[in-house]
């Protein structure tokens, strides 16, 4: 993933996901956790952002350690009780213990577009992995990209200071199973009404079970469980973000 990404971005990031349900999301988490994992409790989040999941989580009983390759994201993380993270790159990051879980969420799976850096990630959640813990991640769906395919959405966020106007301009790379997506942030101080404007692109890559499972294989996980994020729904054409829970079996 390009190191630029949600760098400015991540200024305005909380406030254009502000109405994004991280409490039930983390609750959702918790029941995958309970399910398979007995008394897991110490995680590990590859891609922590400010903290919104880690939050919810570390009230339900979990210490979590985020790491997070946006040194912008990472000063505006809440400090609360459990929850500690620091700037880092999840391919190659040594934090010399095991964990109960290694968590992955919205989507930060994705962003890893090249075939090392998915290998990477694979071994570094395997290195920091107690045995039978639990690699949890959601991803984009190559069945479900090809079938409902990318399209331009606009996006209007405002507060009392700003207000945001953000258009996401898909470009669907097929032959790579990968999506660039060119950000436009429109923001308009409310008081001088001077408009600032950003641009970035976020390239996503989206991933077949069989892919998924090439990588369990080599890196010595089991995948137990596969499906919609959230919901717990079967997997299908429509589903455009599962959820895989993956077990260290080596």
């Amino acid at each position: 993933m390009n190191k630029l990404v949600f760098e400015k971005y991540s200024d305005y990031y909380d406030l254009i996901y502000k109405e994004k349900d991280y409490k039930s999301e983390a609750i959702y988490i918790h029941n995958l956790i309970n399910r398979h994992g007995k008394n897991f409790t110490d995680i590990l989040e590859f891609g922590s952002g400010t903290g919104k999941h880690a939050n919810t989580l570390t009230k339900l009983g979990y210490r979590i350690h985020g790491i997070e390759l946006s040194k912008h994201m990472v000063l505006k993380a809440k400090n609360v009780p459990g929850f500690t993270c620091q700037q880092g790159n999840i391919t190659n990051i040594k934090m010399n213990k095991t964990y109960d879980v290694v968590l992955s969420l919205f989507h930060v799976m994705s962003y890893q577009i090249t075939n090392k850096q998915l290998k990477d990630v694979f071994s570094n959640a395997a290195i920091h992995l107690n045995k039978n813990g639990l690699f949890i991640f959601d991803f984009w769906y190559s069945l479900a990209v090809k079938n409902k395919k990318p399209s331009v959405r606009v996006k209007h966020i405002r507060n009392k200071e700003i207000e945001i106007t953000r258009i996401a301009e898909p470009k669907n790379m097929i032959k790579k199973n990968r999506v660039d997506i060119n950000y436009s942030l429109y923001i308009k101080n409310l008081h001088n009404e001077k408009v600032d404007t950003i641009k970035e692109i976020h390239s996503v890559r989206h991933f077949s079970l069989q892919e998924i499972d090439i990588m369990c294989k080599t890196h010595g996980f089991k995948r137990l469980v596969t499906e919609e994020f959230k919901t717990g729904k079967k997997v299908n054409k429509n589903v455009w973000g599962p959820c895989v829970i993956l077990k260290k079996i080596k």
